[in-house]
Protein backbone atom coordinates (compact mmCIF):
# COMPACT_ATOMS: atom_id res chain seq x y z
CA UNK A 1 0.00 0.00 0.00
CA UNK A 2 1.13 3.50 -0.66
CA UNK A 3 0.15 6.22 1.80
CA UNK A 4 0.26 9.03 -0.13
CA UNK A 5 1.72 12.10 1.67
CA UNK A 6 -0.56 15.43 2.45
CA UNK A 7 -0.35 19.02 4.39
CA UNK A 8 0.08 18.93 7.92
CA UNK A 9 -3.44 18.19 9.71
CA UNK A 10 -4.71 16.88 6.38
CA UNK A 11 -6.20 13.02 6.16
CA UNK A 12 -3.72 10.91 3.61
CA UNK A 13 -4.86 8.89 0.29
CA UNK A 14 -4.27 5.37 0.94
CA UNK A 15 -3.19 4.04 -2.40
CA UNK A 16 -4.10 -0.10 -2.96
CA UNK A 17 -1.19 -1.42 -5.34
CA UNK A 18 -3.69 -2.67 -7.54
CA UNK A 19 -4.78 1.16 -7.93
CA UNK A 20 -0.89 2.02 -8.39
CA UNK A 21 -0.46 -0.72 -10.88
CA UNK A 22 -3.95 0.31 -12.86
CA UNK A 23 -1.59 3.55 -13.58
CA UNK A 24 0.85 2.31 -14.76
CA UNK A 25 -0.99 -0.20 -16.91
CA UNK A 26 -2.56 2.98 -18.27
CA UNK A 27 0.82 4.55 -18.90
CA UNK A 28 2.41 1.51 -20.45
CA UNK A 29 -0.40 1.56 -23.06
CA UNK A 30 0.44 5.09 -24.29
CA UNK A 31 4.01 5.00 -24.04
CA UNK A 32 5.81 4.92 -27.39
CA UNK A 33 6.41 7.32 -30.30
CA UNK A 34 8.84 7.94 -33.06
CA UNK A 35 12.00 8.87 -30.14
CA UNK A 36 10.83 6.41 -27.71
CA UNK A 37 10.26 2.55 -28.72
CA UNK A 38 6.79 0.98 -27.58
CA UNK A 39 7.07 -2.06 -25.25
CA UNK A 40 7.88 -5.37 -27.05
CA UNK A 41 5.96 -8.16 -26.59
CA UNK A 42 2.92 -5.63 -26.11
CA UNK A 43 0.08 -7.40 -24.87
CA UNK A 44 2.74 -9.14 -22.12
CA UNK A 45 4.29 -6.45 -21.10
CA UNK A 46 0.81 -4.66 -20.64
CA UNK A 47 0.50 -7.36 -18.25
CA UNK A 48 3.60 -7.56 -16.45
CA UNK A 49 3.43 -3.56 -16.13
CA UNK A 50 -0.24 -3.72 -14.69
CA UNK A 51 0.11 -6.69 -12.73
CA UNK A 52 3.82 -6.18 -11.20
CA UNK A 53 2.86 -5.35 -7.80
CA UNK A 54 0.01 -8.32 -7.35
CA UNK A 55 1.47 -9.83 -4.69
CA UNK A 56 0.12 -7.28 -2.39
CA UNK A 57 -3.31 -8.01 -2.75
CA UNK A 58 -3.91 -9.62 0.11
CA UNK A 59 -1.75 -7.65 2.30
CA UNK A 60 -3.60 -3.98 1.08
CA UNK A 61 -7.44 -5.86 1.77
CA UNK A 62 -6.10 -5.99 5.64
CA UNK A 63 -3.03 -4.24 6.40
CA UNK A 64 -0.67 -3.89 9.54
CA UNK A 65 -0.19 -0.68 11.53
CA UNK A 66 3.39 1.45 11.73
CA UNK A 67 2.99 2.55 15.14
CA UNK A 68 4.84 5.21 14.41
CA UNK A 69 1.85 6.84 12.01
CA UNK A 70 -1.18 4.71 13.21
CA UNK A 71 -1.13 4.20 9.42
CA UNK A 72 -1.07 1.24 7.51
CA UNK A 73 2.50 0.65 6.33
CA UNK A 74 3.98 2.66 3.56
CA UNK A 75 5.43 0.31 0.84
CA UNK A 76 9.35 0.03 1.79
CA UNK A 77 8.14 0.89 5.61
CA UNK A 78 6.47 -2.35 5.73
CA UNK A 79 8.06 -5.24 8.06
CA UNK A 80 10.46 -7.63 5.77
CA UNK A 81 8.19 -10.89 7.07
CA UNK A 82 5.27 -8.83 4.92
CA UNK A 83 7.23 -7.02 2.27
CA UNK A 84 9.46 -10.45 0.98
CA UNK A 85 5.87 -12.26 0.78
CA UNK A 86 4.55 -9.87 -1.60
CA UNK A 87 8.05 -10.02 -3.58
CA UNK A 88 7.13 -13.65 -4.04
CA UNK A 89 3.71 -13.84 -4.82
CA UNK A 90 3.85 -10.96 -7.34
CA UNK A 91 5.73 -13.00 -9.57
CA UNK A 92 3.73 -16.33 -9.15
CA UNK A 93 0.64 -14.05 -10.10
CA UNK A 94 2.76 -13.09 -12.89
CA UNK A 95 4.04 -16.36 -14.16
CA UNK A 96 1.09 -17.87 -13.57
CA UNK A 97 -0.39 -15.99 -16.61
CA UNK A 98 3.09 -16.23 -18.97
CA UNK A 99 6.43 -17.44 -18.23
CA UNK A 100 7.41 -14.21 -19.26
CA UNK A 101 5.33 -12.17 -17.29
CA UNK A 102 6.79 -14.19 -14.82
CA UNK A 103 10.63 -13.33 -15.11
CA UNK A 104 10.25 -9.64 -16.10
CA UNK A 105 7.89 -9.42 -12.21
CA UNK A 106 10.84 -11.38 -11.19
CA UNK A 107 13.45 -9.16 -12.03
CA UNK A 108 11.67 -6.24 -10.32
CA UNK A 109 11.22 -7.71 -7.63
CA UNK A 110 14.97 -8.37 -6.78
CA UNK A 111 16.09 -5.69 -8.34
CA UNK A 112 13.99 -3.72 -5.91
CA UNK A 113 16.17 -4.64 -3.29
CA UNK A 114 19.66 -4.62 -5.36
CA UNK A 115 19.25 -1.06 -6.79
CA UNK A 116 17.27 -1.88 -9.91
CA UNK A 117 20.57 -4.18 -11.48
CA UNK A 118 22.77 -1.21 -10.76
CA UNK A 119 20.63 1.67 -12.43
CA UNK A 120 19.58 3.27 -8.66
CA UNK A 121 21.54 4.28 -5.80
CA UNK A 122 19.37 3.08 -3.58
CA UNK A 123 20.44 -0.38 -2.21
CA UNK A 124 17.46 -1.63 -0.06
CA UNK A 125 19.42 -5.05 0.89
CA UNK A 126 21.86 -2.88 2.91
CA UNK A 127 19.06 -0.96 4.64
CA UNK A 128 17.95 -4.23 6.14
CA UNK A 129 18.40 -5.08 9.76
CA UNK A 130 20.81 -8.26 10.21
CA UNK A 131 18.43 -10.03 11.83
CA UNK A 132 16.01 -10.09 8.80
CA UNK A 133 18.79 -10.47 6.14
CA UNK A 134 18.28 -14.27 6.20
CA UNK A 135 14.90 -14.25 4.83
CA UNK A 136 15.96 -11.86 2.32
CA UNK A 137 18.47 -13.92 1.10
CA UNK A 138 15.94 -16.54 0.75
CA UNK A 139 13.62 -14.95 -1.41
CA UNK A 140 16.39 -13.22 -3.17
CA UNK A 141 18.18 -16.63 -4.21
CA UNK A 142 14.40 -18.22 -4.77
CA UNK A 143 13.81 -15.80 -7.59
CA UNK A 144 17.44 -15.81 -9.30
CA UNK A 145 16.70 -19.43 -9.39
CA UNK A 146 13.05 -19.03 -10.84
CA UNK A 147 14.69 -16.53 -13.69
CA UNK A 148 16.98 -19.34 -14.17
CA UNK A 149 14.11 -21.55 -15.09
CA UNK A 150 11.81 -19.18 -16.81
CA UNK A 151 14.81 -18.29 -19.23
CA UNK A 152 15.19 -22.17 -19.81
CA UNK A 153 11.36 -22.11 -20.69
CA UNK A 154 11.35 -19.48 -22.59
CA UNK A 155 14.72 -19.85 -24.40
CA UNK A 156 13.04 -23.14 -25.89
CA UNK A 157 10.46 -22.46 -27.78
CA UNK A 158 12.08 -20.43 -31.11
CA UNK A 159 9.18 -17.83 -30.99
CA UNK A 160 10.04 -16.33 -27.83
CA UNK A 161 13.68 -17.08 -27.24
CA UNK A 162 14.69 -13.81 -28.83
CA UNK A 163 13.11 -12.16 -26.15
CA UNK A 164 15.66 -13.24 -23.67
CA UNK A 165 18.21 -10.96 -25.95
CA UNK A 166 20.39 -9.39 -22.70
CA UNK A 167 19.57 -6.20 -24.03
CA UNK A 168 16.04 -6.35 -25.42
CA UNK A 169 14.89 -7.85 -22.35
CA UNK A 170 16.74 -4.99 -20.12
CA UNK A 171 15.17 -2.65 -22.33
CA UNK A 172 11.45 -4.04 -21.05
CA UNK A 173 12.96 -3.99 -17.35
CA UNK A 174 13.88 -0.44 -17.87
CA UNK A 175 10.35 0.80 -19.15
CA UNK A 176 8.88 -1.47 -16.59
CA UNK A 177 10.89 0.72 -13.98
CA UNK A 178 10.40 4.13 -15.54
CA UNK A 179 6.54 3.65 -15.89
CA UNK A 180 6.25 2.02 -11.60
CA UNK A 181 8.60 5.02 -11.15
CA UNK A 182 6.38 7.87 -13.01
CA UNK A 183 3.32 6.32 -11.34
CA UNK A 184 5.08 6.67 -7.95
CA UNK A 185 5.35 10.39 -8.60
CA UNK A 186 1.53 10.80 -8.68
CA UNK A 187 0.89 7.92 -6.48
CA UNK A 188 2.94 9.07 -3.30
CA UNK A 189 2.89 12.60 -3.29
CA UNK A 190 0.10 15.00 -2.73
CA UNK A 191 -0.37 17.37 -5.58
CA UNK A 192 0.68 20.49 -3.99
CA UNK A 193 3.91 19.25 -3.23
CA UNK A 194 4.90 17.75 -6.35
CA UNK A 195 7.79 19.31 -8.44
CA UNK A 196 10.38 18.58 -11.08
CA UNK A 197 11.84 15.01 -10.90
CA UNK A 198 13.85 13.48 -13.21
CA UNK A 199 13.81 9.92 -14.28
CA UNK A 200 17.22 8.29 -15.46
CA UNK A 201 17.70 5.19 -17.74
CA UNK A 202 14.77 5.09 -20.14
CA UNK A 203 14.96 3.25 -23.01
CA UNK A 204 14.70 5.27 -26.14
CA UNK A 205 15.51 1.42 -27.62
CA UNK A 206 17.36 -1.47 -26.86
CA UNK A 207 20.63 -0.04 -27.27
CA UNK A 208 20.64 3.81 -25.58
CA UNK A 209 18.76 5.54 -22.66
CA UNK A 210 17.90 9.18 -22.01
CA UNK A 211 16.66 11.05 -19.07
CA UNK A 212 13.32 12.33 -19.06
CA UNK A 213 12.11 15.04 -16.44
CA UNK A 214 8.50 16.14 -15.40
CA UNK A 215 7.94 19.01 -14.13
CA UNK A 216 4.10 20.86 -12.81
CA UNK A 217 3.07 23.02 -15.43
CA UNK A 218 -0.68 24.18 -14.90
CA UNK A 219 -3.59 23.01 -13.14
CA UNK A 220 -4.24 19.20 -13.97
CA UNK A 221 -1.05 19.18 -16.11
CA UNK A 222 2.68 18.18 -16.40
CA UNK A 223 5.24 18.84 -18.90
CA UNK A 224 7.70 16.07 -19.60
CA UNK A 225 11.07 16.66 -21.57
CA UNK A 226 11.77 14.49 -23.76
CA UNK A 227 7.71 13.13 -24.96
CA UNK A 228 7.79 9.76 -24.12
CA UNK A 229 4.27 9.17 -25.58
CA UNK A 230 1.88 8.56 -28.46
CA UNK A 231 -0.44 11.27 -27.94
CA UNK A 232 -0.07 14.33 -26.40
CA UNK A 233 -2.57 15.67 -23.60
CA UNK A 234 -3.74 12.26 -23.23
CA UNK A 235 -5.33 12.04 -19.89
CA UNK A 236 -4.42 9.40 -16.81
CA UNK A 237 -6.12 8.80 -13.09
CA UNK A 238 -5.74 6.75 -10.09
CA UNK A 239 -8.00 6.22 -7.28
CA UNK A 240 -7.60 6.15 -3.41
CA UNK A 241 -9.03 6.31 -0.32
CA UNK A 242 -8.28 9.17 2.63
CA UNK A 243 -7.35 8.05 6.07
CA UNK A 244 -6.57 9.26 9.09
CA UNK A 245 -4.58 8.16 12.07
CA UNK A 246 -5.85 5.46 14.92
CA UNK A 247 -8.97 5.27 12.08
CA UNK A 248 -8.74 1.62 12.59
CA UNK A 249 -9.63 1.82 15.96
CA UNK A 250 -13.13 3.30 15.42
CA UNK A 251 -13.93 0.35 12.75
CA UNK A 252 -13.03 -3.27 13.28
CA UNK A 253 -9.40 -2.32 11.57
CA UNK A 254 -8.45 -1.20 8.70
CA UNK A 255 -10.45 -3.64 6.24
CA UNK A 256 -13.53 -2.24 7.37
CA UNK A 257 -12.21 1.58 7.69
CA UNK A 258 -10.88 1.45 3.91
CA UNK A 259 -13.90 -0.10 2.84
CA UNK A 260 -16.09 2.58 4.36
CA UNK A 261 -13.70 5.43 3.29
CA UNK A 262 -15.77 6.76 -0.54
CA UNK A 263 -13.04 6.08 -3.56
CA UNK A 264 -11.33 9.34 -4.77
CA UNK A 265 -10.18 9.99 -8.05
CA UNK A 266 -6.88 12.26 -8.79
CA UNK A 267 -6.96 12.90 -13.35
CA UNK A 268 -3.96 14.96 -15.09
CA UNK A 269 -2.66 15.32 -18.13
CA UNK A 270 0.90 14.94 -19.45
CA UNK A 271 1.63 17.06 -22.22
CA UNK A 272 5.21 18.17 -23.82
CA UNK A 273 7.56 20.56 -22.18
Amino acid sequence: MIIQTAPAGTPRLAVMMHEHTALCAQFARAFGNAQFEPLSPLDLMIYAVGHHDAGWAEFDRDPATDERTDLPYNLIETPMRHLTVTSRLSPDFNERHHPYCGLISSMHSWGLYNGRYGLSKLVLIDQIPEKDRPLVTRMLDAELERQNRLKAEIGSDPKTSGWLDEKRLFQNYKQLQFLDTLALYFNRTHREERGPQTFQHVPLDANDDTEVTIEPHEQGAYALSPFPFAAEGAEFAFAGRQVRPRQQQANAGWQEALSRSPTEWERFRLIRA
